[in-house]
């Protein structure tokens, strides 16, 4: 698919729209990117392209400091959080090295620039208790009730990311053994441990009758027996979240969050987590995570000499 953008009486949006469709299909073909983070990539370089077709910038293919700069102020215009913002430096970046590889371009100074700090930004987790609540809220008299508790715990007892939950199929569940293969990010495979209570939920929500089933097909499915989409995953979740009273910005994402901290909190190395979340990087990882207050209150108290005082 061609980003669309204005045209300017000049061949330039012409030719960044022809670089932009390459870049894409260079992804797909060389680099293995997942489909969703193609999506935002492009995404992402589409909004780039309207701001050049728009700004008249001179020519794209060598952007000053300058030009840059005023391209973050219409990402700040835009209203875009840090997080977004970032990300759209990425894809540009990683854009501009494709066009030094194929001699579109000898320019490096979209490297200059450095992405907000958006690391600093907490991730939304919630507490084990509250998490209990929410695995918890499906009742007997929902229409989906067993799929929805599988689903909810499957996300949280192995922190897969909502592409993974959708992508699962039977063939790579292993309920005895007591974990799963997904699917991540670039295709790659990782096995992930099932605790007793998603095995169970699991369990009893694949001995229903089910639509379509085949030996292959996907373990979350509609009444038709198509796989679930990303949306109705994310509706599963508000659906029970808001039940419970929980933050309306609670998502699947939120117990992958969750997930992670819980695991930090208990003591797990960061690089087990790292394994556990698919990231190829453990800085990754420490976006994603953080220790709570109890446990380094805790970690005081034990091991700091006057840590444990009364009245402190």
């Amino acid at each position: 698919m061609l980003v669309q953008v204005r045209a300017d009486n000049t061949g330039m949006t012409a030719d960044l729209e022809s670089d932009i469709a390459c870049y894409c299909s260079y992804l797909r073909a060389e680099r293995g990117l997942a489909e969703n983070t193609l999506l935002a990539y492009r995404a992402d370089l589409a909004r780039f392209a309207r701001w050049v077709a728009d700004s008249a910038l001179p020519d794209y293919l060598r952007p000053t400091i300058h030009d840059l700069t005023r391209f973050i102020s219409f990402l700040h215009d835009e209203q875009l959080a840090p997080v977004s913002i970032a990300r759209h430096l990425v894809a540009l970046r990683m854009f501009f090295r494709y066009l030094r590889l194929e001699e579109r371009t000898d320019q490096s100074t979209v490297d200059l620039i450095s992405n907000p700090k958006h690391w600093q930004r907490i991730p939304q987790v919630l507490s084990p208790e509250k998490v209990t609540e929410l695995l918890e809220a499906p009742r007997a008299q929902d229409r989906f009730y067993l799929r929805d508790r599988a689903v909810l715990e499957t996300l949280y007892a192995t922190g897969c990311r909502a592409s993974e939950v959708i992508g699962l199929t039977l063939d790579n569940v292993f309920l005895d053994q007591k974990f799963l293969k997904c699917t991540g990010k670039g295709n790659k495979q990782r096995l992930v441990p099932l605790g007793g209570p998603a095995v169970a939920a699991i369990r009893t929500y694949l001995g229903e009758p089910r639509a379509g089933a085949s030996a292959t097909g996907p373990v979350f499915v509609s009444r038709t027996g198509r796989p679930l989409c990303r949306i109705i995953l994310w509706k599963i979740v508000k659906k029970y979240a808001q039940r419970v009273g929980l933050h309306p910005d609670v998502s699947p994402h939120t117990l992958r969050h969750s997930f992670a901290t819980h695991l930090l909190a208990g003591g797990a190395d960061l690089r087990v987590v790292q394994e556990l979340l698919g990231h190829s990087s453990i800085a990754t990882t420490q976006h994603y995570t953080h220790v709570d207050t109890s446990r380094l209150k805790l970690l005081h108290a034990q091991f700091h000499p006057r840590g444990h005082r009364k009245g402190a």
